[in-house]
């Protein structure tokens, strides 16, 4: 299934999801695939200073594991094209507009963002404004 393209039809079904856990941004300079499976991340990336997970808070506080800030996900759950222009432009500047900050992942099929926990509400009324 091709993901949606166009701008206009992306915004108009952009169909936000707050995910109900807490997310925490983790690094290990030391790569070791034995965390990684234990954790089991929603997310990982690779940087030459090490590796940085995104896993839950009570995994984060469960494994002893040091973190600075709490997230909550928003999950756009439009099928959007890995080559789509314009969407992330749209709700970074609208959550820039409400003094949000904003860090984004884009998977094959959705975009995901992960916004201060206790602006997340906020976040997730003022990307509703983009439909």
């Amino acid at each position: 299934m091709t993901g949606i393209k166009e701008l206009q039809t992306l915004l108009a079904n952009v169909d936000p999801v707050l995910d109900e856990r807490s997310f925490v941004f983790c690094t290990f300079p030391d790569f070791n695939s034995n965390d990684i499976c234990r954790l089991n991340p929603i997310g990982m990336f690779q940087e030459k200073e090490g590796v940085t997970l995104i896993i839950t808070k009570q995994q984060a506080i469960d494994s002893h594991i040091d973190y600075e800030s709490v997230y909550k996900l928003i999950s756009l759950n439009v099928h959007s094209s890995l080559d789509a222009v314009g969407l992330t432009a749209a709700f970074s500047a609208k959550l820039a507009e409400k003094n949000i900050s904003a860090n984004v992942v884009a998977a094959y099929y959705h975009d995901h963002i992960f916004v201060p926990e206790e602006k997340a509400e906020q976040a997730l009324m003022a990307i509703c404004e983009l439909q």
